[in-house]
């Protein structure tokens, strides 16, 4: 089955989609507001310009969307249909690009937690997860 939309088309709709400022982080960054909890965000001189950054505790978390990612078991992590090579090599390229920035921040003594989009919805469970990053 090829895509219902146009070459023209499918661009403009991928061109819209958000790398920042995305409502799971937007949620995440209202719930460590509320807990006084201080942070920058997209931090451009770090590795993989992480979505949330705690300098004084040097802490990292990042927020990673579950198509995008390919968060595993997830029914979100999705293989389009069409242009299969092209979306498996792109997904490869993500994971390993994220292995590589988690291991340079490592290197960095950086703590990293990494959220799921799927996961931000379970409000209580991302509490408790970031209460004991945080800790």
């Amino acid at each position: 089955m090829s895509d219902h939309l146009s070459k023209e088309k499918r661009s403009w709709n991928m061109s819209r989609i958000k790398s920042a400022n995305t409502s799971p982080e937007l949620k995440l960054r209202s719930l460590l507001r509320k807990k006084g909890i201080r942070y920058r965000k997209n931090v451009k001189s770090l590795p993989g310009k992480p979505d949330i950054a705690i300098s004084k505790d040097k802490k990292i978390i990042f927020i990673n969307g579950c198509f995008w990612h390919q968060h595993s078991n997830c029914s979100r992590a999705t293989m389009p249909k069409t242009n299969k090579n092209y979306w498996e090599s792109k997904f490869k390229r993500t994971i390993k690009r994220d292995k590589e920035n988690k291991k340079e921040l490592k290197k960095l003594g950086w703590n990293i937690l990494t959220l799921w989009e799927c996961e931000i919805k379970k409000e209580k469970k991302i509490d408790k997860k970031i209460r004991l990053f945080v800790k």
